[in-house]
């Protein structure tokens, strides 16, 4: 199947021209032409101004600058260092170097006098705080600062009362042999510790940890215990993990008592944290264990620490090396990068279990910043890592081969109404993109992939949108289904009409389901949590402002026994080379 040239598969389209705002002018305007800032960084700067009675343009670009900031994932901009951040239009970086950014000195000093910015720690309570040489909208500074005093309040607690002899014999039994060491030293960290980390890769055992760590506290008397995620997703794979360690291990009987829920549920929070009818102010629990800490942002750890008794044990899981919270922050990896780790109870899972030894090499080297030994393990042969590289001006036939494979296994499967059969398919494979939008994104591929199916199968999609195999992922979430934003399944023939299959034995009719989108081909941040067996992914061109380590290594780390990825050596050696970088004072100072 080839494409002719003038018809490339993937086509660079042209950047449209920026929308400006009608109050920029200036110095700011020049920051907004080029791309740097939003008409939504500005008109917030220019009214926040307009409230204070500030006029001088280098603290108005400041202040758009710190709106900019939280956007893009940061709790903060670094005045000092501003100038060599990296920002984007669209799919493109941005060259920062010609604009005229003020002198460093002067810049802070003008936001000192400022009556927009109160000056940490005993400052007026004005829209922004300037702390040193980083400048916050005053919200992220508060809940930074409650995040920071709360975990400095937990390890300067004297350690909890802990029965020894119980402790020794409960850990004894669940872990036999140096292979379990990492594991056991983590269970018996966090059993005397108001607040304790445990952090490792894919594969090292951290819900292993969990589920033994929970009977270990049950042994010691702790039975108020509550299990949390960020998503839904995390919270179901939570808690069916913790069972099976429950039953594994001979508590069988206590598998029914263990509920994973989100940590939105848990704090009793509405989607976009306004607390609900029934929040509580403090939560009861002896422990509180919180998994794919990676996930969660500044604002929710904020509302976490403020709901925690200071006598409850505080659990917090995840790899620090993912992908960090959409949203502002990246509280996992300030924790376990903080000069305190040790004080913090950090312990880290090194030994991988799960994959086999080529991908845990890749993924190893892609965390180490070793771009040259990550192209080098993608061309040295192993059918279990592999560079396909391409400018996709032809279809990769490996790529449509496999893609159609799989599919026609969902196909068949689902046409029958065989669920157990299509989930498992489902989880053979998946295309991952980096992109939501533009040629090498998620919208374009489940295009590529749906025609490719078509072509190789006529009267795929014969029966309109709900056809049978058709992939789904939900995009919001719905708690009277049990669903929530980033679930995924599978369209079923079924006696009563077409269903939706998801794991764990949820088959959800059609007519009840509003917000899912195919999917063919996810975002690798959709796909955080997941797993496959085989894994393609879309590299974009060197130069995507997305390209970065975390994202390759979260994409890396999804697949079980393959991982190819399509498109340019250089581009790899681009992502590896540039960890993704979230300002933050957090970690520097617990």
């Amino acid at each position: 199947m080839t494409v002719p040239a003038q018809s490339p598969l993937v086509a660079a389209a042209p950047l449209p021209a920026p929308d400006l705002s009608l109050v920029s002018t200036g110095l700011i305007a020049e920051f907004e032409a080029a791309g740097v800032l939003q008409w939504a960084d500005v008109h917030v700067a220019h009214r926040l101004a307009q409230l204070a009675g500030e006029g001088r343009p280098d603290v108005v670009l400041a202040a758009a600058l710190a709106v900019w900031a939280a956007r893009a994932g940061s709790v903060c901009v670094e005045i000092d260092a501003v100038a060599g951040e990296l920002f984007e239009t669209g799919e493109e970086r941005i060259d920062t170097t010609s604009l005229p950014w003020p002198a460093v000195d002067p810049w802070l000093a003008a936001l000192t006098e400022s009556p927009l910015v109160g000056c940490e720690p005993d400052g007026p309570r004005r829209p922004l705080r300037l702390a040193g040489t980083r400048l916050y909208l005053d919200r992220y500074w508060r809940e930074e600062e409650l995040v920071r005093e709360a975990l400095q309040r937990r390890i300067a607690r004297p350690a909890p009362m802990v029965d020894a002899a119980i402790l020794d014999r409960s850990l004894a039994a669940l872990f036999s042999g140096d292979t379990a060491s990492g594991q056991r030293d983590a269970c018996r960290t966090a059993a005397g510790s108001w607040v304790s980390v445990i952090a490792g890769g894919p594969g090292t055992g951290k819900t292993t940890t969990i589920g033994r760590l929970l009977l270990t506290f049950h042994e010691l008397g702790l039975r108020r215990i509550a299990l949390a995620a960020p998503t839904g997703k995390a919270a179901v794979r939570l808690g069916e993990a913790v069972r099976a360690q429950f039953v594994l291990h001979g508590a069988g009987e206590l598998a029914d008592r263990v509920e994973a829920v989100t940590l939105h549920r848990l704090l009793g929070l509405r989607p976009g944290g306004a607390p609900s009818s029934g929040s509580a102010d403090v939560l009861p629990h002896d422990v509180i264990v919180v998994d794919e800490m990676s996930m969660v942002s500044l604002p929710l750890m904020a509302r976490l620490l403020a709901a925690v008794r200071p006598d409850t044990r505080l659990v917090l899981v995840g790899d620090p090396d993912q992908l960090a919270s959409v949203e502002a922050g990246a509280v996992l990896a300030d924790l376990t990068e903080s000069p305190s780790a040790s004080r913090l109870g950090v312990v880290r899972l090194t030994q991988n279990f799960r994959f086999g030894s080529d991908i845990a090499r890749v993924a190893d080297a892609i965390r180490s910043g070793e771009a040259d030994a990550v192209v080098a393990a993608l061309r040295a042969g192993s059918a279990a890592t592999v560079l396909v590289e391409t400018g996709f001006q032809t279809v990769p036939e490996d790529l449509r081969e496999r893609v159609v494979e799989v599919g026609a296994l969902i196909h068949e499967s689902a046409l029958a109404g065989d669920v157990s059969g299509a989930l498992a398919a489902l989880e053979g494979h998946r295309v991952l993109c980096g992109h939501r939008t533009g040629p090498y994104g998620v919208a374009a591929w489940n295009r590529h992939v749906h025609q490719w199916l078509s072509d190789a199968a006529p009267g795929y999609a014969a029966e309109g949108e709900w056809y049978p195999g058709r992939p789904v992922l939900v995009t919001e979430n719905s708690a009277e289904l049990g669903l929530f934003n980033g679930d995924s399944g599978v369209v079923v023939a079924t006696s009563g009409g077409p269903r939706v299959a998801f794991p764990g034995g949820r088959i959800v009719p059609v007519h009840l389901l509003d917000a899912v989108a195919t999917a063919h081909a996810m975002t690798v941040h959709k796909a955080q949590g997941s797993q496959f067996a085989a894994v393609s992914l879309i590299l974009p061109p060197p130069g995507s402002p997305l390209l970065t380590r975390q994202l390759l290594y979260t994409a890396v780390t999804r697949a079980k026994t393959r991982i190819t990825l399509y498109g340019q050596a250089e581009a790899v050696v681009d992502a590896v080379q540039r960890p993704a970088r979230r300002a933050s004072g957090l970690r520097t100072r617990l």
